[in-house]
């Protein structure tokens, strides 16, 4: 697990709801991306660089376990942190929280591509070392 871990505070908007008044269950996945964006943010490697760069991280893989249910107005905790990197992928796993109750859990696991051929590549150097001391950084 990285040291590195990304807090998002987010209030759920009626949008985010269902009829029965709890967050749709996808919208989940969405608190997700909004976590590994911060994530990336607070790693010094905005996503924003990444595709400057030439490469994009897209979803390979996606689980998500469900414990509780975020009702309309509640403020969230949305975290994310790097479970592991490979040349060619990453996992970041996710909680959402809401006043301390874990209310979700799970991860997305992303291939690194080039944005010219959309072919799974290495990711780029500064990244990989970023990635890894985070991870250095987050043994005992």
């Amino acid at each position: 697990m990285s040291a590195v871990r990304s807090h998002v505070c987010y209030r759920v908007p009626y949008a985010d709801t269902d009829q029965m008044g709890v967050v749709y269950y996808a919208q989940y996945l969405v608190y997700f991306e909004r976590a590994r964006t911060e994530l990336l943010r607070q790693l010094g490697f905005p996503y924003r660089e990444l595709e400057a760069k030439g490469f994009a991280l897209p979803v390979v893989d996606a689980h998500v376990s469900y414990r509780g249910a975020a009702r309309y107005d509640d403020e969230l905790d949305l975290s994310g942190w790097l479970s592991w990197a490979r040349p060619v992928r990453i996992r970041v796993d996710c909680e959402v929280a809401c006043a301390g109750d874990v209310l979700v859990r799970g991860y997305t696991e992303h291939a690194c591509v080039s944005l010219a051929t959309r072919k799974p590549v290495r990711m780029p150097p500064e990244l990989a070392c970023i990635f890894q001391t985070a991870l250095a950084d987050a043994s005992p």
